[in-house]
């Protein structure tokens, strides 16, 4: 049996049950025992029904563990090892994994209805199956994932620090890296400081930007933005963002303007404070009936700006999350900072309080 925290209903809280059972993994699948999981923004988007996922569900996407199980035909894993999951596997053989989007992975179309890649889940609860976040379920003390959904990292890294990797970090640092085209000396606005803009920041200075503009309506949030890289903060409750970005680069405009929140009018914002020929990337995911309405003529082709859709970075798990991991270790990419608490399984839902009133960067759970 494992204990899990399962989204019943959209808008209920999470509920923390005892009597999960996690079937055996089948051909090339991983038991995971998790030892910590990030609560991310996308959980709790899925809780709100902002992302429509079927339920009953194990929620929970950004985490590490330990192999304890190999099913049949697995030959890269063995027990013991210690992995961080990734919520999109990526076969390498499809399409587009051989175009450079693993993100967009054919086979990971599968898990997005809350099951593994042959649409079916391991776990049961009450005598019927749950499904679990796509390809994962790291709000459990165990998880079923495929093989490809798992990247091995060396022992002596923190598990905890690594489970931010699965998600917000790569996300955020991806869309900076690999989304955006950033060169050197390039000025950056981010608007969304929470845990996937932190992330968006430090990439930013990862890939050579010079100024970094972090905009939010949190003074502790923006203060955060500092040590993760930002050069100006804007408090955007008392003033025009685009204005004041307008203003603070002689009216030019950002290189890369980042939008990490999912919402319109920020959309909006970013389009208008992104300089003719930039970038405008959005990474914040909006509701599914959220808009963006740009006038074609000056607002894009006389322009000549880019507007380009962020998924989980444009990341490669596979190749990425071990660049990531020696770029902690050189110190040069933050984790630990990003971790404001530490909480037990119960209290995943205080976690979504926390982080709807940004109160937070990350909370992570850690397991026993």
């Amino acid at each position: 049996m494992s204990k899990a925290a399962v989204l019943t209903a959209h808008n209920q809280p999470l509920e923390i049950r005892t009597d999960i059972e996690v079937a055996p993994p089948k051909q090339n699948e991983l038991k995971i025992k998790i030892a910590a999981s990030g609560v991310c923004h996308s959980d709790l988007s899925a809780q709100n029904g902002t992302l429509p996922l079927m339920t009953p569900i194990v929620l929970g996407h950004e985490g590490a563990g330990t192999v304890v199980e190999v099913g049949p035909g697995v030959t890269k894993f063995k027990e013991g090892d210690h992995v961080v999951i990734s919520w999109v596997p990526m076969c390498g053989e499809c399409r587009m994994c051989k175009r450079n989007q693993g993100y967009l992975c054919d086979k990971a179309q599968a898990t997005m209805a809350g099951g593994l890649l042959d649409g079916t889940t391991r776990l049961t609860s009450q005598g019927a199956p749950l499904f679990q976040f796509p390809a994962s379920g790291t709000f459990s003390e165990y998880a079923i994932v495929p093989d490809i959904a798992a990247v091995k990292i060396p022992e002596d890294v923190s598990m905890t620090a690594a489970s931010l990797i699965g998600c917000g970090v790569l996300t955020g640092v991806g869309a900076a890296v690999n989304t955006a085209s950033i060169q050197k000396g390039d000025t950056v606005a981010v608007i969304g400081c929470g845990g996937v803009g932190l992330n968006v920041i430090q990439g930013a200075v990862i890939a050579g930007a010079e100024r970094v503009i972090a905009i939010d309506m949190n003074d502790a949030k923006l203060g955060l933005a500092k040590q993760f890289g930002a050069t100006d903060t804007i408090n955007a409750s008392g003033a025009d963002p685009v204005s004041e970005v307008m203003a603070a680069t002689g009216q030019v405009g950002a290189d890369v303007a980042f939008e990490v929140i999912g919402l319109s009018p920020t959309i909006q914002q970013a389009v208008g404070m992104t300089r003719r020929g930039g970038e405008t990337v959005l990474v914040g995911v909006p509701r599914m009936d959220v808009m963006l309405t740009v006038p074609a003529g000056f607002g894009l082709v006389l322009s000549g700006k880019t507007i380009k859709g962020c998924l989980y970075g444009s990341s490669n798990v596979h190749t990425d999350v071990p660049k990531l991991i020696e770029l902690y270790k050189k110190g040069t990419l933050k984790l630990d900072e990003l971790i404001s608490r530490e909480i037990p399984l119960e209290q995943v839902n205080e976690a979504f309080e926390a982080m709807e009133k940004g109160e937070i960067a990350r909370s992570v759970i850690t397991y026993a």
